[in-house]
């Protein structure tokens, strides 16, 4: 009877977003959800950095400062809405990889206008879809151990950004003529302070998760951040990337609402053309719709949100998810889609939409106090992506290799994913495999995933289509 009683619901907040029932508290979620902003505010500074890189057809760029605010106001927002309505650990903000097609394919061929209307009708599209059941329903059609494959895909591509973005994986400049695309640290070896900053962090937090310490992600980007401000106060520290450790000399900054409902729905199509304009969109619709499932999926599953191989409210996320590209139009941020960094807060122990509406709530505050949100650097934020992304990879053990139908399309979503630094390129690629493999083998795979496996087709030759 004891034990009954402690799985009741302990207040309104508990029963709205069942915390008690998913095996929280209220310390965890509230602990996942600043994780989370943590490992994910640097998009208020890279945002700014792609978009505001490009101009539009007309020559006109976007300034920083209404860019940041978009960035914070749109996540802040959709991030809350998940929350509430979603009830799941899951972060939305203008999306990566998705956001350089808007700047560098997009504006130059149309107005900034035209390409945020574009965004909008991408949202639009992927909410009736889901609305409709229709990408739920794809979701569900795709096989577990597929599915699988794009958590553990997904392991390997956290953990990849976070070595990245820490400096200690680099990429090997073409004109060394090497074949081998990256190496370690910046010349082949480990060296300065930012990188020592990312490996006290990483042993840290490993020390820390394998102790069992309540907040043990959390504690350590904390000290990591610290010993980066002072490690930079006393030797004046080069090389930090997009964010320098320090303490801001101004603390509240005035947001810019320069870019809100700045939107021209369907001026693309002239100023583009059809053709072009249409194939923007499907390249939007199609990155934001995979690239948002196997994010959903995989944190779901890591979350322990996934019930009978389906995930728990999926209708309603995708419903939020979809929207979040919407508002990434409205507010000019270009379009919003989950986190893959979620996993940072759920590795912290969040399981409940109360999560994401801390970190929503976080973001807009980060449009008075923008300076403070970056001054967390990357080294220090990174180690929580290796960690959480060697986490997912422990989903591989379920994948049943011994079954020919799925070898090779496995391997090649896992591989893909972190090798192309895009989900939808391993998803699209394990789905056309694993068709071509049933139906070569005398097994229909059935007309859903059959369809998808010729759209995957028209996807990577959408440049032979349009003639480039």
């Amino acid at each position: 009877m004891t034990q009954l009683r402690s799985r009741q619901p302990t207040s309104a907040l508990d029963q709205f977003f069942r915390i008690t029932e998913r095996g929280s508290s209220l310390g965890r979620e509230v602990r996942g959800g600043i994780t989370t902003f943590v490992a994910m505010s640097y998009i208020v500074l890279l945002n700014p950095l792609i978009l505001g890189a490009s101009a539009d057809i007309t020559g006109a760029k976007l300034t920083v400062a209404e860019i940041t605010t978009a960035t914070a106001l749109a996540a802040g927002v959709m991030t809350v809405l998940m929350g509430l309505v979603g009830n799941a650990p899951l972060a939305i903000a203008a999306g990566l990889g998705v956001n350089g097609v808007v700047a560098f394919q997009m504006a130059p061929e149309m107005t900034w206008a035209q390409a945020f209307g574009l965004v909008v009708l991408e949202g639009v599209c992927i909410v009736v879809m889901a609305a409709s059941g229709v990408r739920e329903r794809i979701i569900n059609a795709i096989p577990e151990p597929l599915k699988i494959a794009i958590t553990v895909g997904i392991g390997l591509y956290i953990a990849l950004v976070g070595l990245v973005s820490a400096g200690f994986v680099t990429r090997t400049p073409d004109a060394a003529g090497s074949t081998v695309p990256v190496r370690m640290g910046v010349d082949g070896h480990l060296s300065g302070w930012p990188i020592a900053v990312f490996c006290l962090g990483l042993l840290l937090m490993i020390v820390l998760l394998a102790r069992g310490v309540p907040g043990a992600v959390l504690i350590s980007i904390v000290v990591a951040t610290v010993v980066a401000i002072v490690v930079n106060a006393v030797f004046d520290v080069q090389g930090w990337g997009l964010v320098t450790p320090s303490l801001p000399s101004s603390v509240v900054s005035s947001p810019d609402f320069g870019l809100f409902g700045r939107v021209d729905l369907f001026g693309g199509f002239v100023s583009a053309g059809v053709i072009a304009a249409t194939i923007f969109l499907f390249t939007l619709v199609l990155s934001g719709f995979f690239d948002a499932m196997g994010t959903i999926t995989s944190v779901a599953d890591e979350a322990g949100l996934k019930k009978d191989g389906k995930v728990e409210g999926m209708g309603r996320i995708l419903m939020v998810d979809g929207a979040g590209a919407i508002a990434g139009g409205v507010t000019g941020s270009a379009p919003n889609t989950v986190f893959l960094e979620s996993a940072a807060g759920v590795g912290e122990g969040a399981r409940t939409g109360l999560a994401s509406v801390v970190t929503g709530g976080l973001f807009l505050v980060a449009l008075l106090f923008t300076p403070l949100a970056t001054v967390v650097p990357a080294q220090a934020a990174a180690p929580a992506l290796v960690v959480i992304g060697g986490l997912m990879m422990t989903q591989i053990r379920r994948i049943p290799w011994q079954d020919t139908d799925f070898t090779i399309p496995v391997f090649l979503t896992v591989s893909i994913i972190p090798f192309t630094y895009s989900i939808t390129n391993g998803i699209g690629a394990g789905l056309v495999s694993y068709v071509v493999l049933r139906i070569c083998k005398g097994r229909w795979p059935g007309w859903l995933m059959t369809g998808l496996a010729l759209m995957f087709a028209v996807y990577f030759g959408v440049d032979l289509i349009s003639g480039k």
